[in-house]
């Protein structure tokens, strides 16, 4: 399932490093295109082993406060969803991270996905997360990646039955994105529980690589998460950094976050 994967790639490095691989978010276009390529830019080169990069859209009901706000202001700033592939593409040329593009499928549709599909393997990018599809709905984008060698990240939650839980790990290529915590995305002080039990549940059903977003803020939390997961996922604390501080704020919470994946040898 690996072969050609990117994403996998990037996260059996780590792996291989004795660490969990570590993946950032920012939301395409805040404030600018530009500055989200300066921030992907020094993601990678402070200890990211995979970047998102979010599609603005005008209802994002997974995303709490600090990155819906920071999704109204690319959008107001004029933000287009090819713009999405230059982001991309800006940031593949100057590093070698994994870049994968996480959209409700929406705006995917709209375009075409045979089409969005050729455009971001053109740009370099690894593939996409797509936290309102489920691989039921998903033939003609199984098509389309299995085809063009890209990710297809899709997500398991708390609530995930069995035979769902079997149906996206089987689905899914790169990793299987597991949520958390139930609700919308935003730092929170405690993961919880429910993390690990998600984790063990998708690793059960097969899944080589499994990584925990929604509500990682700290080294600590990574550190936490690490321990069982393959990969920690953070998004609201680096729009929160790039936000308040700009692209050297990023640099320097990914490397404070970075400092959180070593596994604890056993």
């Amino acid at each position: 399932m690996a072969d050609g994967s990117k994403a996998a790639a990037a996260i059996e490095k780590a792996r291989s490093e004795g660490r969990a691989a570590l993946i950032g978010y920012l939301p395409a276009g805040f404030p600018n295109v530009q500055a989200t390529i300066d921030a992907g830019i020094a993601m990678a080169e402070n200890g990211m082993d995979l970047i998102e990069i979010g599609i603005p859209y005008s209802d994002p009901v997974m995303d709490g406060q600090v990155i819906q706000e920071a999704t109204v202001e690319a959008l107001a700033n004029g933000f287009t969803v090819p713009q999405i592939f230059d982001v991309v593409e800006g940031i593949t040329r100057s590093t070698d991270a994994a870049v994968l593009v996480m959209t409700y499928w929406n705006p995917v549709m709209r375009m075409g996905v045979r089409n969005f599909a050729e455009r971001l393997k053109a740009a370099g990018g690894a593939g996409l997360i797509t936290p309102d599809l489920i691989p039921d709905e998903a033939a003609e984008w199984l098509e389309a990646s299995e085809e063009l060698g890209l990710d297809r990240v899709f997500l398991v939650a708390p609530s995930t039955s069995p035979q769902r839980m079997q149906n996206t790990v089987d689905a899914s290529r790169g990793f299987v994105y597991a949520v958390s915590v139930m609700g919308v995305t935003g730092a929170r002080s405690s993961v919880g529980a429910a993390a690990s039990a998600v984790v063990d549940a998708a690793h059960g059903a097969g899944a080589e690589r499994v990584c925990v977003g929604l509500g990682v803020s700290s080294s600590a939390q990574v550190r936490e998460i690490g321990a069982y997961a393959d990969g920690v996922i953070v998004g609201t604390a680096l729009v929160a950094a790039l936000r308040d501080g700009g692209v050297a704020a990023v640099a320097e919470l990914t490397r404070e976050l970075s400092t959180g994946t070593p596994k604890a040898s056993s």
